[in-house]
């Protein structure tokens, strides 16, 4: 089975039927879905994602994602080591607008020998990673 990482983009584009990616992003789930694709994300992506919909969308749409999207994944809590590994990952890159965030997950999406992303932000492509 193979294993996806699911970054704030998605899971966003995936709840938010104003976004842009909505439909890319249904679609996208759907076919995890029929693929029977592992979802994996971070602690730092789950407080990223609540953030955003409690900002632009929501209480609503925080508990859809609660209800309906967190239990299907794959949760790796950030540790003191994780977090020192993407905060590197962060200070080494060139790319302009990364997060440390996103530098946490390439760095748990090498520890889990993931190589492809369910997102929609360029950096894990330029990152080297596939994206759904």
């Amino acid at each position: 089975m193979s294993r996806v990482f699911v970054d704030t983009s998605a899971a966003f584009a995936l709840l938010v039927a104003s976004d842009e990616n909505h439909a890319r992003a249904a679609e996208a789930f759907r076919a995890l879905a029929s693929r029977g694709a592992a979802l994996a994300t971070t602690s730092y992506v789950l407080v990223e994602t609540y953030a955003l919909l409690m900002r632009r969308v929501g209480r609503e749409a925080c508990e859809t994602f609660r209800d309906d999207i967190e239990p299907l994944l794959d949760v790796s809590w950030v540790d003191g080591d994780l977090h020192a590994r993407g905060r590197d990952v962060l200070l080494r890159s060139r790319a302009g607008g990364l997060s440390l965030v996103d530098a946490v997950s390439f760095a748990s999406m090498r520890d889990g020998g993931i190589d492809e992303a369910f997102a929609y932000d360029r950096h894990f492509e330029d990152e080297g990673f596939g994206l759904v």
